[in-house]
């Protein structure tokens, strides 16, 4: 088994070299009067081509140079107040569309046996390491034997090095697209299959977190196969995201319909309230209004009316795609989450402050929706949302919310900022029927429960007084009963009354009880 999980790796190891060294070759080639699409106006079309003619290998250079073009040519036109002429498009984004219609070489001409190269060895050779997991994790309940010991789990070198390949990742996806070009080529099949269009950086993004998800995936339902609960839940979140989150808004672009995900709610789905958006849904007929009817809600009426039945965990760990990427992806990294007092304080002010942040934001754009004006109290609206979109949307929920898994725990984003986690953990606190039940007779005090929770808390301390565990940050994940080896927790939905309590430490079945 060592041996096939040994050329596992090696088959995943070289399926991401060749994706990650995709950004260095492939070959784009420029000719004057062919450079960019035809909706570019015609002095775009001569400085780029005039700029960049002739034949480029990777992305670096002609990436570099394209954005810098475009920039140019606007801020001639701002020099001549030539306002009607400027181009408001994403440089980024254009610099990506040129690449993608100027690139020569195998990956469009052949992006399938690109796509073996990369997304199969990787998918291959993860499954090859994983699967063995069956034999070797043959013993019934939930093992972690050495999670300590392992670089990758236990914040050493290769920990820190995917740390930083995460974060690299994530920052060229979100600011620098254009690198990306023949990475995202390789998916232009599948995407116009699909919806009918080119793939996208965020097709790119989409698809890689349905294959991480569902490979990492395989690796619950492995570890967690005696625990029905884990196992259902794991089902769960695949699903909402491989189908609500990835192929259905796919699906509705390709007939002419808004992308749209129904499981995503404000103010997790933070632009939903914007101008583009709602004008989008209101202009695409019958369907685009129940779209927006059903966003607000969702938002107002069925996430806190299922809070208060089932606690926030029947989105957080059942629905969102978030929390399905921290559960199967950020697994081995859960036990990296801090529990101590500071950040617990810094969590509650975090998640909070961006809640505010989000509601304010909101507050700004819906008045300048329909008062028409492009600014309140001094704040101009697309500047309030830019910053949003860039510090919560962008840094924090991407670049910092996975990219930190490796070396600060799978759910740093839904602990520390988002304000869907916020909204629900104030309804679960104060409103909801769900609690974890401890049995403090039973728990012998082994810490396994504090050690998992992804969230931070001391299940410990609350199960050796036998007391209902009721927090707000609480994701109802589950793992602190799957991994006790008493059966001391219970993830239970009961009346609200007696819900929060001090009980005293049972003692034995009979419910003998020691008051200290």
């Amino acid at each position: 088994m060592k041996y096939i999980q040994s050329i596992g790796i090696n088959l995943f190891f070289v399926g991401l070299i060749v994706f990650t060294a995709s950004t260095f070759i492939g070959n784009f080639y420029f000719e004057e009067g062919h450079a960019i699409s035809e909706t570019y106006p015609d002095e775009l079309q001569s400085m780029v081509s005039s700029q960049l003619k002739g034949l480029y290998a990777g992305t670096l250079k002609a990436g570099s140079a394209l954005p810098k073009a475009l920039e140019k040519l606007n801020e001639s036109y701002r020099t001549q107040e030539a306002w009607d002429k400027v181009i408001y498009t994403n440089a980024n984004d254009f610099a990506l569309q040129t690449l993608k219609e100027n690139a020569r070489g195998v990956f469009k001409t052949n992006p399938w046996w690109m796509f073996f190269l990369t997304f199969g060895l990787g998918i291959i050779g993860s499954l090859m390491y994983i699967v063995p997991g069956v034999y070797t994790l043959g013993y019934k309940g939930i093992k972690n034997n050495g999670i300590y010991h392992d670089s990758i789990t236990a914040k050493k070198f290769w920990a820190y090095l995917a740390f930083v390949y995460l974060v690299g990742f994530y920052i060229v996806l979100y600011f620098y697209p254009q690198y990306l070009a023949n990475q995202i080529l390789i998916l232009d099949p599948i995407s116009k299959a699909l919806s009918g269009n080119a793939a996208s950086q965020w097709f790119l993004y989409g698809f890689l977190y349905c294959v991480v998800m569902l490979v990492m995936g395989i690796r619950m339902y492995i570890k967690y196969r005696h625990n029905a609960y884990q196992m259902v839940r794991t089902t769960s979140v695949l699903f909402f995201q491989i189908a609500f989150a990835f192929l259905i808004p796919e699906l509705l672009v390709r007939f002419n319909k808004p992308y749209f995900d129904f499981k995503n709610a404000w103010p997790l789905d933070y632009d939903f309230f914007f101008d583009w958006n709602i004008n989008n849904l209101m202009a695409s007929g019958n369907i685009g209004l129940f779209m927006l009817v059903w966003g607000i809600a969702l938002t107002l009426i069925v996430i806190p009316v299922l809070v208060y039945f089932y606690g926030k965990r029947w989105y957080c760990s059942w629905v969102c795609g978030c929390g399905g990427l921290a559960e199967t992806l950020g697994d081995p990294f859960r036990q990296h989450s801090n529990k101590s007092v500071k950040a617990w304080k810094l969590e509650r002010w975090l998640i909070h402050g961006v809640l505010v942040f989000a509601i304010i934001m909101t507050g700004v754009t819906l008045y300048s929706f329909f008062s028409g004006v492009d600014q309140v109290l001094g704040l101009k609206t697309y500047d309030v949302q830019k910053t949003y979109g860039f510090l919560i949307g962008s840094v924090f929920s991407g670049v910092i919310g996975t990219g930190f898994y490796p070396v600060w725990g799978n759910r740093v984003w839904c602990r520390f900022g988002c304000p869907l986690a916020a909204y629900m953990g104030i309804v679960q606190r104060f409103k909801s029927r769900f609690r974890i039940t401890t049995n403090g007779g039973q728990c012998i005090s082994c810490g396994n429960c504090s050690t998992y929770c992804e969230q931070g808390i001391d299940v410990r301390a609350y199960a050796q007084k036998g007391e209902n565990i009721v927090r707000a940050s609480c994701v109802g994940c589950g793992v602190c009963s799957a991994v006790c080896p008493r059966g001391v927790l219970k993830l239970e939905n009961g009346p609200e009354q007696g819900r929060i309590n001090s009980d005293p430490i049972m003692i034995g079945s009979e419910g003998a009880t020691l008051n200290i």
